[in-house]
């Protein structure tokens, strides 16, 4: 599953789930949680649960439930399950047992397991069970993160300095939800970025996220889609030089490094070149 970009839709709003599959995200998250008013909840499981029955996939199509302890998350997955979503949000999650919790959920209703996103710095407890998600690897399709609730929780007055950038507690929750990801061998997915008007802030973001390792991003509105797209699409120039390494150590078997153009190059530099390369592969 592709995830480089991913649109976020009310799941009250029967009308933009059938817009937003035509605007170019690699897959929608259909939202039961934070954007649903309770008195709106079971509305939106409805219009979610008829949304996945009608309509042919061209995208995948992911649903975000609430919270593995509210009171709405068993309704929730009686409503959708049986549509056959193309995986799961997990909000609040904290580590690889509520992962496992949540499978344990959809086995007692009968399902197939479903791949699962979770957002994995909520809580602070979440912050702890970062390491443990190579533990539910199979089960997961990435792993991502958010900068609101976790400070509401600790009683943080913001998680952000007036230009926008992250406080140190929160970019730490950031790193350290980067290198979870790539340790549980997933899709590392960047958070959204809450001012929908700043598309050049957006484009210089979500170019720090995918220089940092990052491999999507998720969007708020249909806006962002194209310049997260973008962001993450590697560059002719940088496919063109994972090429050349990647073909400079066939032409050299044994090699532990290589001069290339004038520079070095080791193992890392073709472990990094086959990862672009193989993410380019996968989304032709």
């Amino acid at each position: 599953m592709r995830l480089r970009s991913l649109l976020f839709v009310p799941g009250d709003r029967p009308e933009r789930m059938e817009k937003a599959v035509h605007l170019g995200a690699d897959a929608l998250i259909l939202d039961l949680e934070d954007s649903v008013g309770g008195p709106r909840k079971l509305f939106a499981r409805e219009a979610v649960r008829g949304f996945l029955e009608i309509t042919p996939r061209p995208i995948p199509l992911l649903v975000r439930i609430n919270p593995m302890d509210s009171e709405f998350v068993e309704a929730d997955l009686d409503a959708v399950v049986g549509a056959a979503p193309d995986g799961l949000m997990l909000p609040k999650a904290e580590g690889a047992v509520s992962v496992s919790t949540l499978l344990g959920r959809l086995a007692a209703r009968g399902a197939h397991p479903l791949p699962i996103l979770p957002v994995a710095t909520e809580t602070p407890a979440a912050i702890f069970g970062l390491g443990s998600y190579g533990e539910v690897a199979d089960n997961l399709c990435g792993l991502t993160w958010g900068a609101e609730d976790l400070p509401a929780a600790i009683g943080a007055a913001t998680s952000r300095e007036p230009d926008g950038r992250f406080t140190p507690p929160y970019e730490l929750a950031r790193s350290l939800t980067l290198f979870a990801a790539h340790a549980a061998g997933t899709e590392a997915i960047e958070t959204v970025y809450p001012a929908i008007r700043d598309l050049d802030g957006l484009a210089a973001y979500a170019a720090r996220s995918a220089r940092d390792g990052f491999t999507g991003m998720m969007a708020i509105h249909p806006s962002q889609v194209p310049v997260i797209n973008h962001a993450f699409a590697p560059s002719p120039e940088a496919v063109a030089s994972a090429r050349a390494i990647v073909d400079a150590f066939a032409a050299a078997p044994g090699a532990g490094a290589l001069q290339l153009d004038g520079k070095m190059i080791d193992a890392p530099h073709l472990k990094q070149a086959r990862k672009l390369l193989a993410r380019v592969e996968g989304s032709t």
